[in-house]
């Protein structure tokens, strides 16, 4: 069986753009006949189904929603995804579900194979490697042969598309204000994401909060890694030496470690140390103690997403306009933090 072209191969073998493929296929006026012959000629050839992939949104429907999430452990994107299947399900939509592993290959191979007419459209959260590359092409290359893409949680600002967010800098901010309110004074940062696009917004959060308590941030107390293995590395014998009474952990791997460091090292939580975290896993709520996290309202996340990209597949609309939406996180207190009332 041959494989099928994309527009993009065809627009490069023939050495005009996709929107001329795309106009020659659909025998539009705008095109020469020439071109026209040349490009459906080529097309066929190359087994071309127009039918596919190409065509305006609403000629082509497999009432099939493709979410790309990349970590299958993470509990956050399971949340997302049961507000995805949620909508769908309401809407009489399927969903296929691809994981990326935080691979940029896997990654595309998963946008390759399911644009090629198993699905309409894209909900996808992008993957650490290709945040660290800041390699995005792979998206634009979808949504400009005609897939439409919703992206959320970790987003690229230089792909046109929908977007839905949280508020990572002004929930890292309110964080760490709230662990100054309750009497902190040296307060850690500890992420192992910060070759992602929300670990570097949550700690940009918390060098503001305390510029705006007039405090100078101690190099010393910061733990800022690309990953769990360096992180791991680099914490050791860290409460000893620095001693903080404080810790905003920017991910779920440093949140857990921090309180199972800070216990070891025979810290009374919270009197004399206090942790948030940023994540709200079941393991949040069942650790003893239990730990104060920033709630990042994952289904919410997934519903919100699923509503715009099946808004997109059964507009009639030729062009769009895209939003990036925000979803207000929620500072949940429990047994790691001093309460304020």
């Amino acid at each position: 069986m041959k494989s099928k072209a994309t527009l993009k191969q065809i627009a490069k073998e023939l050495g005009v753009s996709v929107s001329t493929v795309s106009k020659a296929l659909n025998g539009s006026p705008e095109i020469s006949e020439p071109t026209k012959q040349r490009v459906q000629e080529y097309a066929k050839l190359k087994n071309y189904k127009p039918n596919v992939i190409g065509l305006n949104l609403k000629n082509r429907r497999t009432k099939t929603i493709g979410v790309i999430i990349p970590n299958i452990l993470n509990s956050f994107f399971a949340k997302v995804f049961s507000g995805i299947e949620k909508v769908a399900d309401e809407k009489g939509y399927k969903v296929i579900t691809c994981i990326s592993n935080e691979s940029s290959e896997k990654e595309i191979n998963a946008l390759e194979m399911l644009s090629n007419g198993t699905i309409d459209g894209f909900i996808l959260s992008i993957a650490e490697e290709s945040q660290k590359n800041q390699k995005f092409d792979h998206f634009t290359t979808i949504i400009n042969e005609g897939t439409p893409i919703v992206m959320f949680d970790r987003i690229a600002d230089e792909v046109n598309c929908d977007k839905v967010i949280v508020d990572d800098f002004e929930s890292a901010l309110n964080a760490t204000e709230h662990l100054l309110k309750t009497g902190c004074k040296k307060i850690a940062l500890l992420s192992s994401i910060d070759s992602l696009s929300v670990g570097k917004l949550r700690a940009q959060g918390f060098y503001k909060a305390l510029q705006n308590n007039g405090l100078k941030v101690d190099e010393n107390l910061v733990i800022l890694a690309n990953d769990n293995e360096e992180f791991n590395k680099r914490i050791g014998g860290f409460f000893i030496k620095n001693k903080p009474d404080g810790v905003f952990a920017l991910d779920e791997h440093a949140s857990v470690t921090a309180l199972k460091l800070g216990i070891q090292n025979s810290y009374k939580i919270p009197q004399d140390l206090s942790l948030i975290g940023f994540a709200d896993g079941v393991w949040s709520r069942r650790m003893t103690p239990s730990l104060s996290t920033v709630s990042q309202h994952g289904p919410e996340i997934g519903e919100v997403a699923a509503q715009l990209l099946i808004d997109k597949l059964e507009s009639s609309e030729e062009t769009f306009t895209f939003t990036t939406t925000t979803i207000k996180t929620e500072l949940r207190q429990r047994d790691s933090t001093k309460k304020i009332y």
